[in-house]
């Protein structure tokens, strides 16, 4: 909206001030970029007149900033034969309209590495291609205006510190002097990060192109990608609107326009990503010019961030009410700039001015508006798309493309060119979603619920509110009915624990604390009640497969695939890691024997996508074997409990105990008036009771029978919150929180489901071998706070530096408070010091055993006891000294 229709407006005293901000508006930018961008490059004059390539070895379309970053990184790692397409010109998307903000400040420490990367990425790069980037050092500011947000500053710190990043946090006073505009008054504290940069991103984006061009990297511009040629589910060949091209692998780094192309094709490859408005503010030079160095500030309270650009300032933000844009596709070639709407842009306004109120004398340059892709889960799609191999892709960046696009970039290339990044990525792989989350309508909604959450204060287990329902148990209506209360994994409504009648539901449920959480007794109900009686958890979310064959073929691919040893009579459950070459665990499963050519699989719900792909992609071609995703087809209900066998005994009128059901062993039998329950003597707690798989017709009778004779024995329903607290007190660490592609099994106490003593080849069996020979450099141990006050002190969740003698050793993983000892648990991993020659050196027991632990939590570090052993052990351990002692004291007396 231009100034002379807003002026004509009446204007509220509140909003007179502003009068003179917006004068000068007006001024709107078309075909031509916010930046002074650098000549389009091309390899030889118009490249539109350059025959294009009839093969390649690899194919990237997208010619922004993520593009030249994979092609630069490919041609560092010795790849040749790579040709980078853009359909307009070389960084005309979203990088022309980038903020050009380069920080560290990331919600999770992958982000924060690629983000590192980055910064020292651009910074060179000047000097490697003697293209100018812009790069100046600023250094930025993460305002809190209240304790919580300063809470979540001081974690963030914690972690970065743990990489080697500088940061600081700071008082209210100290932000005033490192910038000059910057109102204090509502302040309670800051971060500063002194290595945070700006930069020009269409000169870095000029600067990758240069340096890939000189590797021998082929850019075409003005070509469209129309789809991507699939044989036998490998890529083969791109269309484009002039020409085939040849290739093994393509790569799509086409932005907000990667979930069409991944339709466009005849094998659909799911891209979970939509665009959204993004808008931010350009003034002209202040009276008083801002240096360049003057620091970023990142707002989030005011949902707000702020750079000196050109003497003036560049403020954007992500506001609570975001505008979702191309839900019905691709409309246009380049991406021009969009529509102003002051309207909409008004509170993040507003926020700027009340957090530099000597900007109402500034004049306005422009307001951009521009696309940015935003994905289902806040963090960026990376890796090989499931369904096709050698489709990679690197898109939906989350307004933080320039920051992300130089590491990504990096993890990419070495994913195609080793197999694998040099670092763990599971986070942000592609295969954590399914072809459920390409739904536009799912992605629409729940982009306007992400966009603000970007900048919203995130506590402990908090949880998407779009999007929801979209797989349940069809016990799902039943459960709600007796106070569950919901999270979402992969999807899938999963209770977290049970409000039991006469609580205050709606206090409980915007609950949102870094302390003591008011579920806690509740929960505490429900862990005692799994330790006394018997407690019931629908698992259904569970990723189940079969795999089957006429012949040996099913159990020869399991040997390979599994360390652990599967060749067992019928009915054995065996718990075993899926390795990688480098005995990394890229899926943690329990696996049944159904009969002697017939194996049922549990893993992870989340690993349901990533799981299916690692089997497939070993799988033999041979129709004599048979995989199938039965995920739909069983309800699980987890029986916990000493009393379980009795529930179940009379139920099945079968002796439950563990004489005629021994632990970890499966029998398919009748509960109630079901056939064809599969009913296993494991819980993923270490407690006693059961697992049933129950077809899901069955399911609702199953559990009313469950839950009418469980009356007597004192049965109740209980949530994951409990399951986390009983699993974590026993040591059981769960793939995806504590295990990873990088964790190995005798680093986490699993050599025990190694089957080193069998003359059987699997997959990491090498790599385990030469370890074991090497010996581990990090051991996964269990710290145990104490001086810890539950009450008033903040709680750990994950992801907290531990200190050993004062020195840094590791991070935590995951944590529970144990009910039963009455204190927080911490799993994580340690290692100790680097050898004379930087090099890691072996872990031994005596090293953790004889340490001084500390475990920071936002920078106040709490002591804690390391252990090797299981939680139970140390239970019984400290019971006997309690038993101990009051018999000596009896004795005394």
């Amino acid at each position: 909206m231009s100034s002379c229709v807003r002026s004509s407006r009446a204007l509220s005293p509140v909003m007179l001030p502003r009068l003179r901000l917006l004068h000068q508006t007006g001024y709107r930018l078309v075909g031509r970029g916010l930046w002074t961008s650098p000549r389009c490059l091309t390899v030889s004059g118009d490249s539109q007149l350059l025959p294009l390539p009839r093969q390649a070895r690899v194919v990237i379309c997208g010619g922004g900033i993520v593009g030249t970053s994979v092609a630069y990184h490919l041609a560092r790692l010795g790849w040749t034969d790579i040709v980078l397409l853009e359909q307009g010109r070389l960084g005309a998307g979203t990088t022309r309209l980038c903020a050009g903000i380069v920080s560290v400040a990331k919600p999770i420490s992958i982000e924060c590495q690629m983000a590192n990367y980055s910064s020292s990425l651009y910074q060179q790069l000047e000097e490697e291609t003697g293209v100018k980037t812009g790069y100046v050092k600023t250094g930025s500011l993460c305002l809190a205006q209240n304790q919580d947000r300063f809470i979540s500053l001081k974690r963030l710190a914690s972690r970065l510190k743990v990489m080697g990043i500088n940061c600081n946090i700071i008082k209210p006073k100290e932000v005033a002097k490192l910038h000059p505009l910057v109102n204090i008054h509502d302040l309670v504290g800051a971060l500063h990060l002194p290595e945070d940069a700006v930069v020009s991103p269409p000169d870095v984006n000029h600067a990758l192109a240069v340096a890939s061009a000189g590797q021998g990297v082929q850019i075409m511009e003005r070509t469209s990608v129309q789809q991507v040629l699939v044989e036998k589910g490998c890529v083969t060949a791109v269309e484009t609107d002039r020409g085939s091209i040849k290739c093994e692998y393509f790569v799509s780094c086409a932005g907000q326009w990667a979930y069409e192309l991944g339709q466009a094709s005849e094998t659909k490859v799911s891209v979970p990503l939509h665009g959204c408005e993004h808008f931010y503010l350009l003034t002209k030079p202040l009276q008083e010019p801002l240096p360049p160095k003057t620091p970023v500030v990142i707002d989030m309270d005011g949902r707000i961030y702020a750079r000196p650009w050109q003497g003036g300032l560049l403020s954007g933000g992500f506001e609570k009410n975001p505008k979702p844009i191309f839900t019905e596709g691709r409309n246009q070639l380049e991406i021009q700039n969009m529509q102003e709407d002051w309207d909409h842009f008004e509170p993040m306004l507003s926020a700027l001015l009340r957090r530099m109120p000597s900007l109402e004398s500034a004049e306005i340059h422009q307001l951009v508006n521009c696309p940015e892709s935003f994905t289902p889960d806040m963090r960026c799609l990376m890796g090989e798309t499931p369904g096709v191999s050698g489709y990679y892709v690197l898109a939906g960046m989350n307004s933080s493309g320039l920051a992300f696009a130089g590491g990504a970039g990096k993890y990419l290339a070495e994913w195609m060119t080793y197999g694998y990044p040099t670092t763990n990525v599971w986070p942000l792989d592609i295969k954590r979603f399914g072809n459920l989350q390409s739904s536009r309508t799912f992605l629409r909604h729940r982009v306007m619920e992400v966009m603000p959450l970007l900048y919203e204060l995130k506590v402990p287990r908090w949880d998407f509110q779009t999007g929801r329902q979209l797989r349940t148990s069809p016990l799902y209506d039943r459960l709600d009915t007796q106070g569950a209360r919901w999270m979402e994994k992969h999807g899938f409504e999963r209770p977290k624990y049970f409000v039991p009648p006469g609580k205050d539901l709606l206090s409980l449920d915007q609950s949102k604390t870094f302390y003591k959480p008011d579920w806690f007794d509740i929960v505490g109900a429900e862990v005692k009640c799994c330790k006394e009686a018997v407690c019931v958890i629908d698992m259904s979310s569970f990723t189940k497969f079969e795999l089957t064959s006429t012949g040996d073929q099913a159990l020869e691919l399991l040997q390979h695939l599994c360390a652990n040893d599967l060749d067992v009579p019928v009915g054995h459950i065996v718990h075993t890691g899926m390795l990688n070459e480098r005995g990394g665990y890229e899926n943690d499963c329990s696996v049944v024997r159904l009969s002697k050519n017939s194996f049922f699989i549990i893993s992870p719900t989340d690993q349901q996508v990533h799981c299916w792909s690692w089997i497939k992609k070993h799988m033999p071609n041979d129709p004599h074997l048979h995989l199938e995703d039965v995920s739909w087809k069983y309800t699980a209900l987890n029986l916990i409990g000493p009393r379980a066998m009795d529930v179940l005994a009379e139920l099945s009128y079968v002796s439950m105990t563990p004489h005629h059901f021994p632990s970890m062993f499966c029998k398919e039998m009748s509960v109630g008036y079901a056939n064809g329950i599969r009913v296993m003597s494991m819980t993923h707690t270490g407690e006693p009771g059961f697992m049933l798989y129950i077809p899901i017709e069955y399911a609702l009778h199953v559990y009313n029978e469950v839950m009418s004779v469980g009356q007597k024995y004192g049965i109740r329903n209980a949530g994951y919150y409990a399951l986390r607290s009983l699993r974590i007190e026993k040591f059981f660490a769960f793939w995806g929180q504590d295990l990873d592609a990088f964790t190995t099994p005798l680093e986490c106490g699993r050599e025990f489901r190694v089957k080193f003593d069998k003359d059987t080849d699997f997959i990491g069996r090498e790599a385990l071998l030469q370890q074991r020979q090497d010996g581990v450099t990090r051991r996964f141990v269990m710290l145990v706070l104490e001086d810890h006050d539950t009450e008033l002190d903040l709680w750990p969740w994950w992801g907290e530096p531990v200190y050993r003698n004062d020195q840094l050793a590791g991070t935590t993983t995951s944590s529970a408070y144990s009910y039963t000892l009455e204190r927080h648990v911490c799993l994580g991993f340690v290692s100790p010091p680097l050898g004379p020659e930087g090099l890691p050196t072996a872990i031994t027991p005596d090293f953790i055993n004889r340490g001084d632990y500390e475990v920071d939590i936002a920078g106040q570090r709490y002591p804690a006891k390391a252990k090797l052993y299981p939680f139970s052990s140390l239970f019984t351990q400290q019971k006997r000294r309690k038993d101990d002692m009051e018999l000596s004291n009896l004795q005394g007396k």
